[in-house]
């Protein structure tokens, strides 16, 4: 397996509320420069669909995704205030998935586990 493919992604969708989308833009700021700390993270990035931020990010392990939530915390919680977390989906092999169950199932996320991939 593709040593990318060890890495466990997170996909959060919020959904903006009406007129503060720029307040957002600048809350994604923040965001961006608290990761860039982070040793674990091999991308993070968002992209936009109307009034739907989504963010793309990827770690080392379950531990590099829990280290960076805890790092965002101030942020997401900003965040929250102008949307609403719709959907979030995180994306890894079975063992690291394992491990962020409990510690995230109050986010009610949908955990999908690696099963094949193009091996480089």
């Amino acid at each position: 397996m593709n040593q990318l493919s060890q890495a466990v992604s997170i996909h959060p969708y919020f959904k903006v509320q009406e007129g503060k989308l720029d307040a957002f833009k600048e809350t994604i700021g923040r965001f961006i420069e608290k990761t860039k700390t982070e040793k674990a993270c091999l991308y993070y990035d968002f992209a936009v669909c109307g009034d739907v931020i989504a963010c793309r990010e990827a770690y080392i392990g379950a531990a590099g995704i829990l280290a960076h939530l805890d790092n965002v915390g101030a942020c997401i919680e900003e965040a929250l205030t102008i949307s609403e977390m719709i959907r979030l989906e995180i994306h890894g092999p079975a063992e690291e998935i394992d491990q962020l169950r409990e510690p995230l199932a109050a986010l009610n996320p949908d955990f999908f586990i690696h099963i094949a991939g193009v091996e480089k």
